[in-house]
Order: C-alpha cells, then sequence, then structure tokens
C-alpha cells in the first residue's frame, strides 16, 4: 500500500505519535466491543473505574485533540459521573440501604451511603462505556467506518453508500441552515428578542430547510442513479481502508491489557 492510497497518511497534523488516527476503525472498535459488553454486567465501583483511566489515557496519548477537549474529558466526565451518581442514588430504595451510614435528611428522605454507592456504580459503568466509546469515535471518520464495514465486513454496499450518503446531509443541511439564518438578517427578519420570538424564527426555517433537503435528496439520488447505484453485486471504492498488522497489535493489546484491569480490580474488591 502507498502513501497517496493511504487514508491516514494525509490527514492534517497527524503524526506517528497519533497513533489512534492510523488504526482501521474496525480495530478500535473490536478492541473496546467485548469490554463494553462485560462492564454491562458489572456491579462494582473499581472495573469501570480503570477503564475509564484506560480509555482517557488512550484518548489523550493517542488522539490529535486541542488542549481544551483533553481538559474537558479529564475534568467534565468526572463532574457528570458526580452529578448522576447523586441523581442514581436518589433513586435507590433506603430501606436496601439504612444500615449504612446517613449522609443527609430532608424531612422524611434519608440518603445513606449505600445508596450513594450503588449510584456511583452505575454512574461510572456509563462513564466508563461512554469512554470506551470516545476512542473510535474521536478518532474515525462516519466515511472510513463505512468503507471499512463495506471491504472487511461484507456488508452490502448498497446498505454502506446510502448510510454514508444520508450522513453528508447532516453538514449540508448546517450551510443551508445558517444560509437561511443570513438571508432573514438580511431582509430584516427577526422577529423580535425572547423565547417566543427564537420559537417562531425556528418555525421560520423549516420550510426552506425542508424545500432544500429534497431538492438535495433529488441531486443524490440523481447522482446516484447516473453512477449506476445497485446495478452490480460489488462496487470499485475510491481509496482502500486496509486492516493491517498493527490493528491486530491493538486489538490484542487492548484485550491483554484490559482482562488485566479486570484481574486486578477483582484484587480490589
Amino acid at each position: 500500500m502507498t502513501a497517496a492510497l493511504d487514508p491516514y497518511s494525509v490527514r492534517r497534523g497527524v503524526t506517528a505519535r497519533h497513533f489512534l488516527h492510523r488504526l482501521n476503525p474496525l480495530a478500535k472498535i473490536a478492541g473496546p466491543l467485548p469490554f463494553m459488553v462485560y462492564l454491562l454486567f458489572v456491579r462494582d465501583i473499581a472495573t469501570p473505574l480503570v477503564f475509564i483511566v484506560l480509555a482517557l489515557l488512550l484518548i489523550t496519548i493517542g488522539a490529535k485533540l486541542s488542549a481544551r477537549l483533553v481538559v474537558a474529558l479529564w475534568l467534565g466526565l468526572p463532574a457528570v459521573v458526580a452529578v448522576l451518581s447523586v441523581s442514581f442514588g436518589l433513586w435507590t430504595d433506603a430501606a436496601r440501604v439504612d444500615d449504612t451510614l446517613l449522609l443527609f435528611q430532608l424531612g422524611e428522605y434519608r440518603f445513606y451511603l449505600g445508596a450513594w454507592l450503588i449510584g456511583l456504580a452505575t454512574a461510572l459503568r456509563l462513564g466508563a462505556l461512554l469512554s470506551l466509546a470516545l476512542i473510535a469515535g474521536l478518532t474515525m471518520t462516519g466515511p472510513d467506518l463505512v468503507r471499512a464495514l463495506v471491504q472487511h465486513l461484507h456488508v452490502p454496499y448498497r446498505i454502506g453508500y446510502t448510510a454514508l450518503a444520508a450522513y453528508r446531509f447532516v453538514p449540508r443541511f448546517r450551510l443551508e441552515l445558517e444560509q437561511i439564518r443570513r438571508a432573514h438578517r438580511v431582509r430584516g427578519v427577526s422577529g423580535g428578542r425572547g423565547p417566543l420570538a427564537g420559537i417562531r424564527r425556528g418555525l421560520g426555517y423549516i420550510v426552506p430547510l425542508l424545500v432544500g433537503a429534497i431538492r438535495h435528496a433529488e441531486r443524490v439520488a440523481l447522482a446516484m442513479d447516473a453512477r449506476a447505484f445497485g446495478a452490480h453485486d460489488s462496487r470499485t471504492e475510491r481509496y482502500p481502508v486496509p486492516f493491517r498488522v498493527r490493528d491486530w497489535v491493538f486489538i490484542v493489546l487492548f484485550w491483554v491489557v484490559g482482562a488485566a484491569l479486570i484481574v486486578a480490580a477483582a484484587d480490589l474488591l
């Protein structure tokens, strides 16, 4: 495979240190996936906590992210987990944990340490699932994932590239919405201020945005018909998304490290 055909070699600012961007999207999914399934069934605190740390370390070291986003991940995720731990703890039956330390009381309601620990375990599981999903989510693109599914898992290209075409609609809609807003401002259609005015402005965007969406869908359909989409069992690719030795190495290493973390977390219990 030459550099000209390597989809990972031409991305701006991506160097050898940003190894997550240079992996096949399927490898970044296959590595964390077994542990994401496993985390659905654990009830302790240590196991999801170590996977959160592992995922954040991998993202920090191997992904090309802005410093602001890295700080947001390391500070924002613990803050969200802390809030969710209290929220889930409030829904815990107090009768099950009334033998633990009483943290606070509001009227007849009592919040015990056991309820907070149950909520913390649930919040950490959600945080671990999110962190592991971000390994792939922050370092791959939708088109590369679709191409990898079609090339390596043999997903029918009629399904894959239809999904890819739908994925392309999102930035198109964003651009058209911005153009509609600019046109309204040029014509002086402000609608005033306040929440009701904002709702009226939003309703005014619906019709032109819907017309633009229909027009764009017709163009995409005509372009796909012109390229004989669906006429043959297979199609050529613009560029391959290779599955290399380093992808297998990443999967095996992730599984080994993940299994070791599970054993280490079990020893902490």
